[in-house]
């Protein structure tokens, strides 16, 4: 029995649990429902994380990790994979596998530490990162800080921000997406293929509540993509997005509070 098409368009979600709700899986999914698409997941590693930072965490065995993912596409089938938290080079690895050989894009959001600081990846996997996820990525999405972590090169203003994509770049990835918002001034990204280049820009808030916002942008590439865009098209809709959830952005806790992914539906409420 062939399965039924999906009425919407499907993505699939490869990361950590934050218990705290604010980023990973749990920003992925909310993230997806917000753009219209069905979000699925495939967690890698469970976190015990809440706004002041994270207390502990707890990676999947490879076998747990590539079950869910062949249950989902297997059956479900996807039209973009969003990666995230993958915590080990043997689970970097085993998803760059699985990613090469479902036809769908990739966004690979290449995260290293958390925003409070904490290591979500071990310093054994950042080789197969580069050598492993990256070239299967359709956008990779790192910050400035995982910009240095993967290549080395520190970009301390606007103008290094190409360096940093071409660097990025020479890992394979079909774009890179060099975040800028640790810079000073406008919130300002630099999306590149190494041909075109697309500069997107917004005004920078003064809300310290962003918790989520990587994950967040690269589930709304995700989803994007999924229903259609082109991965210029896709960028820019998402930093649309993720500009308005860090506007939005509510204390929660005693610490950093996270973007709120259903700013689009308070309206008037």
């Amino acid at each position: 029995m062939s399965p039924t098409v999906p009425s919407v368009p499907t993505v699939l979600t490869v990361a950590g649990s934050d218990s705290g709700g604010g980023a990973g899986i749990q920003a992925d999914l909310k993230t997806m429902l917000a753009l219209g698409v069905h979000g699925m997941s495939v967690i890698t590693a469970v976190t015990a994380q809440n706004s002041l930072g994270v207390q502990g965490a707890w990676e999947l065995p490879v076998a747990a990790v590539r079950a869910q993912y062949r249950s989902v596409v297997d059956d479900i089938g996807v039209q973009a994979v969003k990666t995230g938290m993958l915590a080990s080079a043997e689970l970097v690895e085993e998803v760059a596998e699985l990613i090469a050989g479902t036809d769908a894009p990739a966004v690979v959001d290449p995260v290293g530490v958390s925003k409070h600081g904490d290591s979500l990846l071990a310093a054994s996997a950042l080789d197969s990162v580069r050598t492993k996820l990256l070239p299967v990525a359709t956008v990779a999405t790192p910050n400035l800080d995982e910009v240095a972590q993967l290549t080395g090169v520190r970009v301390e203003s606007e103008g290094e921000m190409r360096r940093a994509a071409a660097a990025v770049l020479a890992y394979g990835p079909r774009w890179a997406l060099i975040k800028g918002g640790h810079l000073a001034g406008d919130a300002v990204d630099l999306l590149t293929d190494g041909s075109e280049e697309h500069w997107l820009r917004a005004p920078r808030h003064d809300n310290r509540h962003t918790h989520g916002t990587g994950c967040t942008l690269a589930s709304a590439i995700a989803a994007r993509l999924a229903k259609g865009d082109s991965v210029p098209e896709a960028v820019a809709a998402a930093k649309e997005y993720v500009t308005g959830a860090v506007a939005a952005g509510f204390a929660l806790g005693g610490g950093i509070g996270p973007v709120d992914h259903g700013w689009r539906f308070r309206g008037d409420s």
